[in-house]
């Protein structure tokens, strides 16, 4: 049986990192279907992508244009739901403002075991979202490995 159902990837806003994260996970690879979505812990009203975030994406032959960011509520949280904080500060932000107590919050960098998190590109250049996008691909790279090692030891 499946550990998750769902991955919510949770960052500051939704209209950057997450949605990126969003977009490289549902172009992997998974042995199950799994819900991937994105949401941000500061969305007073939806935004769209962030235009550089999607020039990234659309330069890598992928693409959220019809994305409008998200709040994370309490609601989404559930025993068969994966979320992954983009940073540390978000990650703290969602277990001290909105999840329940006995939530499982973790962050992308920690759930794969690396050290180094995310680099939130709000405010640079197109080369700083360039370069969030490596950093996301090699994580994601590496929790698509973990889920579907995952999914074939809960099969035996």
């Amino acid at each position: 049986m499946r550990r998750y159902d769902r991955l919510i990837f949770v960052s500051n806003s939704d209209t950057a990192v997450g949605p990126m994260a969003e977009a490289i996970l549902q172009s992997k690879y998974l042995l199950e279907e799994l819900a991937i979505t994105s949401k941000g812990v500061v969305v007073l009203f939806p935004e769209p992508i962030n235009p550089k975030a999607e020039a990234v994406l659309v330069s890598n032959g992928l693409t959220m244009k019809e994305h409008m960011s998200d709040p994370l509520v309490r609601e989404d949280f559930g025993e068969r739901t994966l979320i992954l904080a983009t940073s540390e500060s978000v990650k703290q932000k969602v277990l001290n403002e909105i999840a329940p107590e006995d939530a499982q919050v973790r962050t992308l960098h920690e759930y794969v075991g690396e050290e180094q998190e995310v680099t939130n590109p709000y405010g640079g250049a197109l080369a700083d979202y360039g370069q969030c996008f490596a950093q996301l691909e090699a994580l994601i790279t590496k929790l698509v490995v973990q889920l579907n090692e995952q999914e074939l030891l809960s099969e035996e």
